[in-house]
């Protein structure tokens, strides 16, 4: 198995493809190990692709310490060092999205297009869902908690017309087969913490590669109205919503597509 030591842990990653080189920034508690992800869509038909299992989660390292933005934003870096690329195209999803900030904030000669899907910058420009406030529900109530949120076309009155559907997305929502392994919820926490502390907001305007601004019309965690903030924020950024929530680039086929058109241009 593919691993790298970086800042004394140790990084589990894949690559996948031929092409551009591509860096994918998963989001929270995302691990490779849970299938299908992003190495078996259409990425790595179009880019060589490089994931990773972020500090904390999955088959990567899960040091008890305080965990900070600058922190992950370095990984990425030091992890395209480690595989020897100087620079990328860039895509981060969700918590991913919050982590590609600071790293092309930190690191901009590394990133030459930036996709940032499904995210936030936090401060004045407005915060994700606060998920460290619903730690504490099992995962069967954060699903049922979630699932209208996540898309807010699944309110109350959808779950009722459709209870079979409403409990396929529990069960999906709600299962987590690395839930009991050392260090996973822990990891976690230590992550959720340091996303609560994002703020990107006010240095956006320093970014001067091209960004895509991707993101669900029914996204209550990603507010469309601070896809509307960040764009305003990063000069000839350009926005496009799709039809889904959170999970937008699986509900709406014309959103890879759209994506991998902009890292091509």
């Amino acid at each position: 198995m593919p691993f790298a030591r970086i800042n004394e842990l140790n990084f589990y990653f894949e690559r996948a493809g031929t092409g551009a080189p591509l860096l994918f920034i998963s989001g929270s508690g995302a691990d490779l190990r849970m299938k299908p992800n992003q190495m078996d869509g259409p990425l790595p038909k179009a880019f060589d692709i490089l994931s990773y299992d972020q500090r904390g989660l999955g088959q990567t390292s899960k040091p008890d310490v305080p965990y900070t933005m600058a922190d992950y934003a370095d990984d990425a870096a030091r992890l395209m060092e480690h595989v020897g690329w100087t620079s990328a195209k860039v895509i981060g999803v969700s918590f991913g999205g919050m982590v590609a900030q600071e790293f092309v904030l930190r690191h901009p000669k590394k990133v030459e297009r930036l996709v940032l899907a499904c995210t936030s910058p936090g401060g004045a420009g407005g915060a994700s869902f606060p998920f460290h406030q619903i730690e504490h529900m099992g995962r069967e109530e954060r699903a049922r908690h979630m699932i209208p949120i996540s898309d807010t076309r699944r309110d109350a009155a959808w779950a009722k017309a459709n209870p079979e559907q409403y409990a396929q997305f529990v069960a999906f929502a709600a299962a987590d087969p690395y839930a009991d392994e050392p260090g996973r919820a822990m990891g976690y926490r230590r992550q959720l913490e340091a996303r609560a502390r994002l703020d990107t907001y006010d240095r956006l305007p320093q970014i001067e590669c091209p960004v895509m601004i991707a993101a669900g019309r029914f996204d209550g965690i990603a507010l469309p109205a601070t896809q509307e903030k960040m764009v305003a924020r990063i000069r000839g950024a350009k926005l496009q919503l799709f039809d889904g929530g959170h999970l937008f680039m699986l509900q709406d086929r014309a959103a890879l597509p759209a994506m991998i058109a902009f890292l091509k241009e």
